[in-house]
């Protein structure tokens, strides 16, 4: 029998109401009797008819207030959809636009009421559509069911068992974040966050609660490494650090697993649009550049694009297979078909398999610098390029050139210098992978998942 978040959740609030579910440091925390009782209650006054589209304009360190309206909206039978505040207020109003939303519910104003519980919703129907972060095109409305939502919870064993807290800070509005509120109502750990997330905070929260379980994206890791907040705070009760939303550089893994030296580095690669397939790697230096291999019942293959699959070696696109239902775009038939094919998804990445099925990424497809008669990967300039001891961030992309049509630049963040970065690349790079030109920022642009925004680098 398929399983739903609300049926979840109210099977937690029976056995366990008064356990922690969520805490956001600060603000307070919730329990799961009272997130399945004020739950009840916004369903019962959002007053909503089966399948409307409900908008969440939450900011993070709404966390709690968030959770209540989400799993109310969706108890109501109505579909949810996550915006973080912090986008901008014309960009909220276009992806309201586009779902049809009825109504908007924002922090301070859920429409509580009382009335009796509200019947689980069918598995099959629509319970989320989830934007995604647009750093290669326009937004596009990720539909998803209940059932693909809480496909493999509820299980005997709950997962990350060996903690008691799990640490995140993965902003509202992704698809990162509503897996943090997935682990809230199934996982064992209790789920503790921070209202904004600056490297000193975390680790002081990673601190206080003792997290066994951390998870943040790359940029958050090189934020803290740089900061070196190991060396002021007690990290050592963490035992499992997940890194997830971005390839993570195999120096930053590196350099990670000294910080948190009691901890298994992982890396997690999934998408809005495939998960919950993904595959997951133990981070492992005889395969540094690898995302490891299937998890979860979900596959991997490389295909052409009309999904022919290639031999291991050979690049090509990635395609995932998702054990759930497979997710759609809402209200987008014609990209929907582009994407989702036969239960297959296709990434949008460039990659090859090893022969033991270890899946490499190569560049998102949109990222590939077509340089004269090369193809360079920018993954893999970047990942040498945060090699030099003195680069603490860098990101590598394409930009017009008279003669070769493009040519790599790369911003670096840090205080090398860059004919002493020329140097160090000159004998780790291929000729037609050396960067033409090269700009010092104080930070990469970033959208609001933490993606480094490209688009911004090549204009500026």
């Amino acid at each position: 029998m398929s399983v739903t978040l609300p049926g979840l959740l109210r099977d937690r609030a029976r056995a366990e109401p008064e356990r922690v579910a969520m805490t956001v440091h600060g603000a307070g925390s919730l329990t799961f009797g009272e997130w399945d009782r004020e739950s009840d209650a916004v369903a019962a006054g959002l007053d909503a008819e089966p399948g409307d589209r409900v908008g969440l304009v939450f900011g993070n360190g709404d966390w709690l207030e968030y959770a209540v309206a989400f799993l109310g909206v969706v108890k109501a039978g109505a579909v949810a959809v996550p915006l973080s505040d912090r986008l901008a207020g014309a960009d909220v109003e276009a992806m309201l636009a586009h779902c049809g939303a009825t109504r908007v519910l924002r922090p301070g104003a859920l429409p509580y009421a009382a009335g009796p519980p509200p019947d689980p919703p069918p598995p099959r129907d629509l319970a989320q559509i989830l934007y995604t972060s647009g750093t290669t095109g326009t937004p596009k409305g990720v539909a998803a069911t209940h059932a693909n939502l809480a496909y493999g919870c509820g299980g005997r064993r709950r997962p990350f068992a060996h903690s008691a807290h799990l640490a995140h800070a993965f902003p509202i509005g992704t698809n990162a974040g509503q897996w943090m509120l997935v682990n809230a109502v199934d996982a064992h750990p209790q789920v503790v966050t921070l209202p904004r997330f600056t490297p000193g905070r975390f680790a002081a929260l990673i601190e206080h609660h003792r997290a066994g379980t951390v998870f943040l994206v790359p940029a958050m890791a090189i934020e803290m490494l740089a900061a070196r907040v190991h060396d002021r705070h007690d990290l050592s009760s963490v035992l499992l650090l997940g890194s997830a939303g971005a390839p993570l550089p195999s120096q930053v893994a590196v350099d990670l697993a000294a910080a948190f030296r009691n901890a298994t580095i992982t890396n997690y690669y999934t998408s809005t649009e495939a998960a919950p397939a993904q595959t997951v790697m133990l981070v492992d230096p005889e395969r540094p550049a690898s995302v490891g291999r299937p998890a979860s019942g979900g596959a991997v293959k490389i295909a052409t694009a009309k999904g022919d699959a290639l031999p291991p070696g050979v690049t090509g696109e990635v395609w995932m297979r998702s054990p759930a239902v497979t997710r759609t775009y809402y209200g987008d038939a014609h990209a929907s078909g582009e994407v989702f094919r036969g239960g297959w998804v296709r990434m949008g990445d460039l990659g090859y398999l090893d022969e033991d099925g270890y899946l490499y990424l190569v560049d998102r497809e949109s990222d590939v610098i077509k340089s004269g008669a090369y193809k360079v990967s920018t993954i893999h300039v970047e990942d040498i390029v945060h090699q030099h001891p003195d680069v603490v961030e860098a990101a590598a992309y394409g930009v017009p050139h008279p003669t070769l049509g493009k040519a790599v630049e790369v911003a670096v963040v840090g205080p090398v210098a860059h004919e002493e970065l020329r140097i160090f690349l000159k004998g780790r790079l291929a000729p037609h992978e050396l960067p033409a030109r090269l700009v010092t920022l104080d930070a990469l642009p970033r959208n609001q998942g933490g993606k480094v925004d490209k688009r911004r680098l090549r204009h500026d």
